[in-house]
């Protein structure tokens, strides 16, 4: 991780940070590509990369419905446990957030209000290619579903040998995703945003994955709703003295670990703790199955800044235009790995945190969280505002009703 030392009063540019944006614009070029083959040739488009990109393609898309509600059985009971909780905890707090359609008459006869109505369907994207996501499942169709969205179609890249993980299908099957299909990168993208022969299309695509994901959202954004350019992620984690360097490498690797293009940061104004942090990580990376990926994370765009004071006020500005830092509501020390989402009612927070330890800010996705807010009810929801004069009765004497003028 490279190393900057700020002097009292002096501010982070972005220049220190080297910061090339969420999408190279390669990236983003290669996603159009794809996108654009699919919507001209679709299955034959999407075999093609899937056996390219994923290294298998199954022979059919959509995964028997069969396998899918077989899954809670094949996961272990505390798996299965901690997954219905979550669910159960995720639902009620997505159920707070009813929004009810509303008319109003005014002296004049004018109706205003507004109509409140759930989208038809909704494509969730599940990471599945460096890692399992199950959490990602319930973050995202159980919203969609207490919003009433009709249909809740799930796609996931296939693993190695052409199968799912048996957790993340428990997790669709918990949630109630009604398809799942095992296609992935930004090729699902295309392939759910317009349609295919086997893949019908969708209103909205939602979900995180990585760059091309990400860039392929953006590219069909318009053609389909979209919930915001999620990813790659970034961390940003203040610490002083007191912080166990132990947990604060935790911190920094939970998103190294998930894209080499994650960008993290370690604010502090201990100088001996980035010592500590960087042989903290050096012990747990090497015990990581994603070594390679937390490696390539961490050299390549990591940033320890040594500050005078967390309270400087000129750094504090500069992050504060960075990405919005909210206060960690999770408990010190908690070590489960569940910790940072199964008390968690949404993981994809642009401008939140979602700590499992004592560091005290952080922020995920990018400088989007200055402008998105996270994945919620009102996401898989219409609302129309239809401001009409009294309907007046037409030749047989009927009048038609408020609610038929919405």
């Amino acid at each position: 991780m490279r190393r900057i030392t700020l002097a009292a009063g002096q501010a982070l540019t972005q220049a220190d940070l080297n910061r090339s944006g969420a999408l190279p614009r390669e990236v983003m070029e290669s996603a159009a590509a794809i996108v654009d083959d699919v919507r001209e040739r679709g299955d034959e488009a999407v075999r093609e990369y899937c056996q390219r990109f994923d290294g298998a393609c199954p022979s059919e898309f959509r995964v028997p419905q069969e396998l899918v509600d077989a899954a809670p059985g094949m996961v272990d009971a505390e798996f299965l446990s901690s997954l219905r909780r979550a669910y159960r905890q995720i639902r009620e707090f997505h159920e707070r957030q009813r929004e009810n359609s509303w008319f109003e008459t005014r002296p004049d006869g004018t109706i205003l209000g507004v109509k409140v109505t759930p989208l038809d369907s909704v494509a969730i994207y599940v990471p599945g290619g460096r890692a399992q996501y199950p959490s990602t499942v319930l973050m995202d169709a159980v919203p969609a579903k207490v919003a009433g969205v009709r249909r809740v179609v799930m796609v996931t890249p296939p693993q190695h040998d052409g199968t799912l993980s048996a957790y993340t299908l428990a997790a669709a099957s918990v949630a109630g995703v009604d398809e799942v299909y095992a296609v992935g990168g930004a090729q699902a993208i295309g392939a759910v945003a317009y349609g295919t022969e086997s893949i019908p299309r969708v209103d909205k695509v939602v979900g995180p994955g990585n760059a091309y994901v990400a860039a392929a959202k953006r590219h069909v954004s318009g053609d389909v709703g979209i919930d915001m350019i999620a990813g790659p992620s970034e961390v940003c984690v203040l610490a002083d003295a007191s912080a166990d360097p132990v947990v604060v490498a935790a911190d920094l690797m939970a998103q190294a670990e998930h894209d080499p293009m994650a960008s993290c940061y370690l604010v502090t104004c201990d100088p001996s703790l980035p010592d500590r942090v960087l042989d903290a990580v050096e012990r747990l990376v090497s015990q990581s199955p994603r070594e390679k990926i937390t490696r390539a994370s961490l050299d390549d765009r990591g940033v320890v800044v040594v500050a005078a004071t967390l309270a400087d006020g000129t750094l504090c500005r500069f992050w504060a235009r960075c990405a919005t830092l909210v206060p960690s509501s999770w408990a010190p020390g908690a070590r489960s790995p569940w910790a940072t989402t199964l008390p968690a009612p949404i993981t994809r927070f642009p401008p939140a945190a979602r700590r499992a330890s004592p560091t005290p800010w952080a922020s995920t996705t990018s400088r989007s969280a200055r402008a998105s807010s996270p994945t919620r009810r009102r996401v898989f929801l219409r609302m129309l505002l239809p401001s009409r004069p009294w309907p007046r009765p037409r030749a047989s004497g009927r009048m038609r009703s408020p609610l038929a003028c919405a």
